[in-house]
């Protein structure tokens, strides 16, 4: 990780004279005003991907003035974004640590019906309070309802070829699976759409139409393992070269970093492993080393989520790409004067991008 000091990559200090914007056809340039204050020639040629819902308020250039970000200060202020990086990953993780909440309630308290039912009803009453309460946007919950689908069916498929099973009955079951182990999945998508919009995460040099391939190639290996050779280390090594251009810019604080989005994978597929061990423990599934007695989920499960982890990123991508898109283009009718090129975006961007609001 290391930050992002390009002026141009800063989406939140200006708009360069060629913004990159990921679209699900990859990435393409829209042009910009050459007025814009900064905006020379040897500006970073892979700028934000357009992905970023707020590029405009609270900028770095607004503290420190125009081309000049803070210094480091020593190890105080690593500490202090350190902290600040944990505490939008913990708000981030709200909807997956109020799935691991009901967990391990349910192990201590008495129900009155099959736990794996009572814990569907917790996930299904979790999702509605994150909806109620604005955590989660109507397009981000399509997005994880999608995802809950996905990772159901991969459940029916791998516990019937016996990969792991559910101890516990279940009536609210789909081809024998609880129905409540798709939220597991849910909340990964869940994660990943906090992510975004807390880190204002934009891409840059992501070809979309590439990853979704390599991702759905990833999917479907899941499945036909079990039958033709495990293709899981070809995958990998695919899905590497098609990312290897590919960073992915985020804010903590008044900082910009960026990093490779590749390595990004790899970080949440342990996380995800940790998660994994921390569910078996509380019994949500177990696999076949664990039936006696509870042992440590095996390294070679890292590689699976962190492959997992691109096919959630690909449907989330798909989803904020255009919403970037459109506030690029309010941000550019703003600056030029010109008619809206989108007549639809003061619906669909931040209120304080409405036209009036000079970002």
């Amino acid at each position: 990780m290391t930050a992002d000091t390009s002026r141009d990559e800063n989406p939140r200090e200006r708009l360069g004279p060629e913004t990159v914007t990921a679209t699900l056809g990859g990435t393409r340039p829209v042009p910009s005003t050459a007025s814009t204050p900064g905006a020379a020639a040897g500006s970073d040629p892979h700028p934000g991907s357009g992905s970023d819902p707020d590029p405009g308020s609270g900028t770095v250039a607004d503290r420190t003035g125009p081309g000049r970000r803070p210094r480091f200060e020593g190890t105080r202020h690593v500490a202090a974004q350190l902290a600040r990086f944990t505490g939008v990953q913990a708000m981030s993780c709200i909807f997956p640590v109020g799935v691991f909440t009901g967990l391990a309630l349910a192990r201590v308290v008495p129900l009155p019906i099959a736990r794996y039912d009572a814990l569907l009803l917790w996930c299904l009453a979790l999702t509605a309070v994150c909806w109620t309460a604005g955590l989660e946007t109507r397009q981000e919950l399509l997005v994880i309802a999608l995802f809950h689908g996905l990772g159901l069916a991969l459940e029916v498929f791998k516990v019937r070829q016996g990969s792991w099973s559910y101890p516990g009955a279940s009536t609210l079951a789909v081809g024998g699976v609880p129905a409540f182990s798709g939220f597991m999945y849910a909340a990964v998508g869940s994660y990943v759409c906090q992510a975004w919009r807390r880190f204002e995460l934009r891409l840059s040099g992501y070809r979309a139409w590439w990853t979704a391939a390599a991702a759905v190639a990833v999917y479907v290996n899941f499945f036909t393992h079990h039958y033709l050779p495990d293709l899981r280390v070809l995958l990998a090594a695919a899905l590497v070269l098609v990312l290897w251009p590919c960073r992915v810019h985020f804010t903590v604080g008044a900082e910009r970093y960026r990093m490779p989005l590749a390595a990004s994978f790899v970080l949440i597929g342990v996380f995800l492993w940790l998660a994994e061990n921390a569910a078996t423990l509380l019994s949500a599934w177990r696999y076949p080393d664990q039936y006696d007695m509870w042992r440590m989920v095996h390294t070679e499960k890292l590689g699976s989520w962190a492959l997992l982890v691109s096919v959630s990123f690909v449907l989330v991508a798909a989803v904020k790409a255009p919403d970037g898109q459109t506030c690029q283009r309010l941000i550019q009718y703003r600056r030029t004067g010109s008619s809206n090129p989108c007549p639809r975006a003061q619906a669909r961007v931040p209120r304080r991008l409405a036209p009036g609001r000079t970002p």
